[in-house]
């Protein structure tokens, strides 16, 4: 008998276990700009659970039953779904949760607390797409930002509180991206990596960043791709090009997808410049991520971009007019020859994200990304030195009268590079309470193969002038001169080299209270390991640590205000540019460069004209060591490769950004800089990027009277970079300015059709948004120069520096459609 009922419990127990069988919701939890929200609540009766830090969520229910789930988050409407479903059906579920700001006395409770505790600036990718640039696109909106700076308005690449371009991490969906090597100036340069028109969210860091975040020294760009919800279109047309995407969602909501299409052609910006050219520029890019979700426990995705980058210049002609209204002078250049470059790029990521339970979600990247590269170039140029003709009304006024200095200069170049980089990487996140732990580890391969051929022979007044270098001695007519003739600058060398790479983080982040204010806290660590050999090098292998910590405090007052610390050291192991010398030799064992960085932010929210604004301020401070110090050249980077320089960059950066205009977003930034280097104890010079003050405006508009009349204007004031100095001159001997740099772009568009004004019938009927407007680039003509040319004139001896002018006024059409 006593076995019969052990039999009967046991049957019992295996039915209702059957019976009560279960089936799954998951989803993100989206705010109304499409950012997760981590976090969120939901509930059914008294089971429930929460949405991680990236927003996902999975929760089991039971089957065939009708069970009302609550979505709820602090300062957010709650969202309720009634839903029944059957046995082991998966539901996917992305609520958007809408603001209904709510209060505790009066602290309003911020939709995007994290990336403001982690001192993270989030940037609308709508404005992304509407702001008026030369090239427009995230950096260009990243130039308005304080502490942010660019001064050549074709290029993507940009500084930051007195860092160089190559200090710079971006990253999309998690995903490291890279740029090509070779380009030297901002008008080869095309295409940014990002697609704006893909992009679901833009999060921007100038310093502080916490451990997750790789070994670079000045900032993070994290670019989030959207997550397609239903079919959708895009079509931007311009005379500088085009770009056109499409987005998609298969019906039983596993397979998502995203993929865009770019051209663009600089030659209206390159044939309005001082240098008359035949320019044929292509620039052109495929880029797709995709999605797959297998079960409600993994997904896997794909990032996939080619671009292909073809220069074709062309010089035929130059008058530049320099010098003051009493003694104008001009160089007037005639050239032969043309330049013919290509960066071709291609680039593959798969990312596996697992949700192992609520508390664990690890996931897998693998990257393959190679650039093929060629510089090719044999440019003539014979100049003339004079004066001007200034007399007003006189059908030779500008031409050059009188000719000071004559010569030539024959520069040549045949630069090849192919490269390969791999990346295998694990990272996860542990959730425990209030507490988060996250990790990473990553493994990375770099095959560099390069030939360098360049020189440069400068003649003047019938004789080529050699190089000044010490042991040459010409004691004509006494000793015969058998010297071979050389040229004033010679690079050659081939390099075969080979780089891997094992990094790795540990970070642990913590909510909790000091009575009645909030505390964040994090701390972490890098550990980065590296081996650099390959053919005819010495293999060498060096480490670093490098420890950050970051402490956010909300203080229980009536005011909605955060005071932030972070800091750390942080290093940058040399990538395979900061290993070449000035002779393009390759030195393995140069270290990391090392900066002790420590930064004090705050951010007050507050109502202004009953309207939302935010001041955000920081003060930094960085001391550099190791420094490798570097040339620039228009936005090309040669380094010294020694480490002979120590540094330092402090500053203030403060930024106001609201509603200026009722439902548009504009801000107001403020930069102060000041970076030093002292190369082998010789003394503090300027840096190369010591750029002292910034000023930029964005400002959004309507007419009131005519609301689908748009305004966006993009205001940017910085005093001068340093000029630079020519070949072989001592730095320390060049310590001028170039002249402040003022622009000011201009974009008004009209809206045909949007969301709030779609056409039922007709043609129109076909558009979710039209919108057709006009770009004026450089509105008040002036003239920015970004580099330094050093001619000498061979009867007084002088050496002149000839501004190199950057774009004039441009105007531009422009139309936008979305289907």
């Amino acid at each position: 008998m006593k076995t019969f009922y052990t039999t009967l419990a046991f049957l019992l127990i295996i039915t209702s276990t059957l019976l009560a069988q279960n089936a799954t919701v998951k989803g993100i939890t989206l705010d109304e700009l499409n950012n997760v929200i981590g976090g969120v609540n939901i509930s059914y009766g008294e089971t429930g659970t929460q949405s991680d830090i990236n927003g996902y969520y999975l929760l089991e229910i039971p089957a065939n039953e009708n069970v009302k789930l609550t979505f709820s988050y602090i300062g957010l409407k709650d969202i309720v779904l009634n839903v029944t479903l059957s046995a082991h059906e998966d539901y996917e579920f992305n609520p958007v949760l809408r603001t209904d700001v709510a209060q505790i006395g009066t602290v309003i409770i911020s939709v995007k607390e994290r990336k403001r505790v982690e001192g993270i600036i989030s940037i609308s990718p709508e404005a992304v797409r509407k702001l008026p640039g030369a090239n427009a696109g995230v950096e260009n909106l990243l130039k308005s930002l304080p502490g942010v700076n660019g001064n050549n308005e074709l290029s993507t690449q940009y500084a930051v509180r007195g860092g160089n371009y190559d200090e710079n991490l971006v990253y999309v969906n998690e995903i490291e991206v890279y740029r090509p090597f070779l380009i030297r100036s901002g008008q080869q340069e095309g295409l940014s990596f990002v697609n704006s028109d893909l992009t679901r969210s833009v999060d921007f860091s100038a310093g502080g960043f916490q451990a997750k975040y790789g070994d670079k020294l000045s900032s993070v760009l994290d670019i989030e791709y959207r997550r397609p919800v239903n079919f959708g279109a895009t079509l931007d047309l311009s005379l500088l090009g085009g770009s056109a995407s499409v987005e998609g969602i298969s019906k039983d909501e596993r397979f998502r997808a995203i993929a865009g299409l770019r051209y663009r052609d600089n030659s209206l910006f390159v044939n309005s410049k001082q240098t008359e050219t035949n320019f044929r520029p292509t620039f052109a890019d495929a880029q797709t991520y995709l999605s797959y979700k297998f079960s409600n426990k993994f997904e896997l995705g794909f990032l996939g971009n080619i671009a292909i980058n073809k220069y074709s210049y062309e010089p035929l002609s130059r008058q530049t007019n320099f010098g003051t209204l009493a003694d104008p002078i001009a160089l007037l250049v005639f050239y032969e020859g043309q330049e013919e470059d290509k960066y071709d790029t291609y680039f593959g990521a798969l990312k596996g994200t697992y949700v192992v339970n609520e508390n664990f979600t690890t996931k897998f990247i693998s990257s393959l990304y190679q650039t093929q590269e060629q510089e090719y170039y044999d440019i003539l140029a014979e100049y003339r030195l004079g004066e001007p003709n200034t007399n007003i009304g006189d059908q030779d006024l500008g031409e050059v009268e009188f000719s000071e200095g004559v010569g030539s200069q024959l520069t040549h170049a045949r630069n090849d590079l192919d490269a390969l980089i791999m990346n295998l990487e694990n990272k996860g996140t542990i959730s425990t309470g209030e507490s988060t732990i996250e990790y990473g580890i990553k493994y990375t391969h770099e095959d560099i193969r390069d030939r360098v051929e360049e020189y440069e022979i400068i003649d003047s007044a019938g004789f080529s002038i050699r190089p000044p270098i010490p042991d040459f001695v010409n004691d004509q007519p006494y000793t015969p001169f058998d010297a071979p003739i050389a040229p004033f600058t010679e690079i050659r060398a081939e390099n075969d080299v080979q780089i891997n790479r094992i990094s790795g983080y540990a970070q642990w982040s913590k909510r909790t209270q000091w009575g009645a204010n909030d505390i964040w806290l994090n701390a972490g660590v890098r550990a980065h390991n590296w081996t650099v050999s390959g053919q005819g090098i010495e293999s060498v292998t060096q480490t670093t640590f490098s420890p950050r910590a970051q402490m956010t405090i909300k203080p229980a007052w009536d005011m909605d205000m955060l005071f932030r610390i972070s800091g750390g050291l942080y290093h940058q192991p040399p990538f395979y540019r900061e290993l070449r010398d000035q002779t393009g030799t390759v030195v393995p064992d140069v270290k990391a460069q090392q900066s002790a960085h420590i930064v004090l932010g705050n951010d007050f929210s507050f109502k202004l004209w009953e309207r939302p604004f935010t001041l955000n301020s920081e003060v930094y401070y960085k001391g550099l060591t190791d420094v490798n110090p570097y040339t620039l050249e228009n936005v090309r980077i040669r380094y010294r490769a020694n480490n002979s320089a120590t540094a330092y960059a402090y500053g203030l950066d403060v930024r106001m950004a609201g509603e200026f205009v009722i439902g548009t977003e504009s801000w107001v930034s403020f930069g102060y800089l000041k970076t030093e280097e002292n190369i082998d104890n010789r003394g503090n010079i300027f840096r190369p990027t010591d750029q002292r003050l910034k000023f930029a405006v964005l400002i959004q508009d309507y007419v009131k009277v005519i609301p689908n009349l748009k305004g966006y204007l993009n205001l940017t004031y910085n005093t001068g970079l340093p000029g630079g100095s020519p070949s072989y001159a001592d730095p320390y001997d060049y310590q001028q300015r170039l002249p402040d740099y003022k622009r000011a772009d201009l974009g008004v568009s009209y809206v045909i059709v949007d969301n709030n004004g779609k056409k039922e019938e007709g043609f129109l009927r076909h558009f979710k948004e039209l919108t057709i407007g006009a770009e004026i680039f450089n509105i008040f003509d002036v003239q920015n120069s970004i580099t330094n040319t050093f001619v000498r004139d061979v009867y007084t001896k002088t050496q002149y520096s000839i501004p190199n002018f950057l774009t004039p006024r441009v105007f531009n059409l422009r139309t936008t459609m979305k289907f």
